[in-house]
């Protein structure tokens, strides 16, 4: 359990007290003395994430408002850890929504990426409220620092090479075997797309692939893209469209929470992770538009343009998920920008076949407060894929509905599967809220095991 947590339910520890706007001028006609006096000069109206200290009359603390303005938001208790000294809370009164993920809020809410800069911080400690497994938050608080160290580490230090570190340790640390396709390699074992992508950069592609769990156990095996750099390749991108590039591979960043997460609450599945890792980039032996690429499958690919290349790492790693016939795929990537255009940077569309796995991914997303929206695979634009001298093009030929066309392109590479979903994530939090700051940050992966943790836990 993370050390910011207090399992001792008669510890003593400050209270703070969640005010919703308009609950403001009940709490202070109960709880008289100058806390409640300085609530009235302070101008604290319960705003979402607006924290107020509140005196004792000697100097000391006698406890902590948190606004949560109109309470849509579960994790407003991530504003606390830098807004309060050092010590130890409790959450008082009426405690609004769950405190489970109150108490996530809270652990969120320490995250800080300090490769680079500063030290350790030590925080403020939560005495968990009544019910809530600390070991669980634990763990979910542990995955998404996991994906946001991965994510906002840049491309110099988290390239194809240090991905597949972070892999293999993950793979250590549970027991998981671990292999590596590197290089030239990737020709001989028939990943000519992965291969195709990634040659061009200074550090070869390769093909992460682990496995966990008893042999016989129900397989699911979960696809995320690591591509660690995207330059756009000979279509490059505009500067401004590089800046945040180094985040390309939150897919797999995402996966690799997943698994962890999966592998610590052990639960029953057979679980394979497949990462697909290169750089995008420019040099004399990079892909061309126009190029036709085998593919694992058998089909042959045209090359519309060279900047969507995610789909193409990720089809050669479908096919290799869907030649085991698994109950479940799961595939994450930051794919498009047409996913932001409809649905913005907080709500990752997802794209699956299955009615039934669509209903639970929902119903996991709403549990766990994780936003995703189904969008559809919508059959009759799969003509727009069409190549006049290839079995498919990887991009339509028009600028609507791209987040669809790129999940319709990856339909075509998993066939013998039970169920597969696809997941078009952003990965990143360009606007910080409490407990999400502005970086990396691991979308889907909390309603994922829920959803798996409903189908396989004990």
């Amino acid at each position: 359990m993370l050390d910011i947590f207090i399992s001792d339910k008669d510890r003593a520890a400050t209270p703070v007290w969640q005010i919703r706007a308009g609950e403001l001028e009940s709490w202070c006609a109960s709880h008289a003395g100058p806390g409640a006096a300085w609530v009235g000069t302070s101008g604290f109206k319960g705003e979402a994430g607006k924290v107020l200290l509140l005196p004792d009359g000697s100097g000391g603390l006698a406890g902590v408002l948190l606004g949560l303005g109109d309470g849509s938001d579960p994790f407003l208790v991530g504003a606390l850890p830098a807004a309060v000294p050092q010590g130890d809370y409790r959450l008082a009164g009426v405690l609004h929504g769950s405190t489970a993920k109150a108490a996530l809020g809270f652990a969120l809410g320490t995250y800080r990426f300090t490769r680079y800069s500063g030290g350790k911080r030590d925080w403020p400690r939560l005495v968990l409220p009544d019910g809530v497994d600390g070991e669980e938050v634990s763990r979910l608080a542990a995955a998404t620092f996991l994906a946001r160290d991965l994510i906002n580490t840049p491309a110099a230090d988290m390239g194809p090479d240090e991905l597949a570190a972070a892999a293999e340790g993950i793979a250590r640390l549970h027991g998981a075997t671990f292999d590596v396709v590197l290089g030239d390699a990737l020709l001989d074992a028939n990943y000519p797309m992965i291969h195709a992508v990634g040659r061009a950069a200074a550090v070869a592609p390769r093909l992460i692939d682990m496995r966990w769990g008893r042999a016989d156990a129900p397989r699911v095996t979960l696809v995320g893209k690591g591509v660690c750099f995207d330059t756009g390749g000979l279509d490059l991108k505009p500067s401004s469209g590089m800046l945040l590039m180094k985040k390309d591979m939150g897919g797999a960043a995402c996966v690799l929470a997943l698994a962890q997460l999966v592998m610590e609450a052990g639960l029953d599945v057979r679980l394979r992770i497949l990462i697909p890792a290169v750089e995008n980039s420019v040099s004399g032996n990079a892909f061309r538009p126009g190029d036709v690429l085998q593919s694992r499958k058998g089909m042959t690919v045209e090359i519309g343009n060279t900047d969507a290349e995610g789909r193409l790492v990720l089809a050669d790693a479908l096919a290799e998920a869907d030649s085991e016939a698994p109950d479940l795929i799961i595939d994450m990537a930051t794919l498009t920008g047409a996913a932001r255009t409809a649905l913005g940077p907080d709500l990752p569309p997802f794209y699956t076949d299955d009615e039934g796995l669509a209903a639970e991914v929902e119903t996991s997303a709403v549990a766990m407060s994780d936003p995703l929206w189904r969008m559809p695979l919508w059959r009759p634009y799969d003509s727009w894929l069409d190549s006049k001298i290839a079995d498919v093009n990887h991009v339509s030929d028009g600028p609507f509905a791209g987040s669809v066309t790129a999940a319709l392109f990856l339909r075509r590479f998993v066939e013998r599967a039970a169920a597969h979903v696809h997941f078009d994530i952003y990965g990143w939090t360009p606007k910080a809220k409490p407990g999400r700051p502005v970086g990396g940050e691991a979308q889907g992966v909390h309603a994922l095991y829920d959803l798996l943790k409903r189908r396989y836990g004990a």
